[in-house]
């Protein structure tokens, strides 16, 4: 039961951070819209890390892990905030869940070894990336924003699936406060204050709601699903690799976003592949 629970948490919590994102960074921009989560995220994940104390097993090379780790989640979300800003939710939330795929094969390239069905699934989620990218019949006399999007998404996908990949290697030697805190530092120090000092870190009474729950929604997001795979990793990682489904029907929902039928096709089976890829390498 804990595992459903910290699953579904994760997959809530990521998803209604993507909502919230999606909303923020078009009024914002995407890069104040990452600069006020990091901030945000940072002024509770560094006193909860505070008070555990330094872990005995940050040693210099685990320092070096988790340094990477914090620059890939840093550049993953600018790339998702943007693609957000001028895409659709229920085409960029989809394609960045493919981070698991990439973080497979990071796995693979490693030593792991790569079986028949976790292939397929890849073959299988790369049709569905082609069918989501496929632009509506309105889009086609439009611009290249829908290309654009697809391609930041498709670049967030890799740099979180590299950032799954580092921050896996350390999440059983530090406790969680310290896997969360490197990307809150790195997107503090080289995103906001940069901001900050050229006096552009505004903040509007209707996109502050917007980036704060973004900003604990992305750390509570981790938390549970931290939690929930101490119980059963299979279990909670399927379920809260479908973050991007919830943020599909939230779109759908609360913002009327409309895709075409291919669009959509490819969407599910995104969702799809991945669920199936998360639970076979589980």
């Amino acid at each position: 039961m804990i595992a459903i629970l910290g699953g579904l948490g994760a997959a809530v919590m990521w998803g209604t951070a993507t909502l919230c994102s999606s909303r923020s960074s078009r009024m914002l921009g995407a890069g104040t819209v990452l600069a006020w989560v990091m901030l945000s995220g940072l002024a509770i994940a560094l006193p909860v890390a505070l008070a555990t104390g330094v872990p005995d097993g940050l040693t210099r090379s685990v320092g070096a892990w988790l340094l990477l780790s914090g620059a890939m989640n840093v550049a993953g979300l600018a790339l998702v905030y943007e693609a957000l800003r001028i895409g659709k939710v229920g085409i960029v939330s989809p394609l960045a869940s493919t981070e698991g795929a990439i973080a497979a094969l990071l796995a693979v390239a490693a030593g792991e070894a790569l079986g028949v069905p976790t292939a397929l699934l890849l073959v299988l989620i790369a049709l569905g990336i082609v069918l989501a990218a496929h632009p509506a019949e309105e889009q086609e006399v439009e611009n290249l924003q829908p290309i654009r999007s697809t391609l930041m998404a498709i670049g967030a996908a890799a740099t979180f699936g590299v950032g799954l990949y580092t921050s896996g290697r350390v999440s059983d030697l530090l406790p969680v406060a310290w896997v969360i805190l490197p990307a809150r530092v790195l997107g503090t120090l080289f995103v906001a204050l940069p901001i900050a000092v050229r006096g552009k870190l505004r903040l509007t009474r209707r996109s502050a709601p917007l980036v704060v729950v973004a900003g604990l929604c992305e750390i509570a997001g981790m938390a549970s699903y931290a939690i929930g795979a101490r119980h059963g990793i299979a279990v909670a990682a399927v379920l809260a690799s479908q973050f991007a489904a919830v943020a599909a029907i939230g779109a759908y929902v609360l913002f009327h976003e409309r895709l075409s039928r291919v669009q959509r096709s490819g969407a599910v089976v995104i969702l799809v592949g991945v669920a199936f890829l998360t639970a076979i390498n589980a």
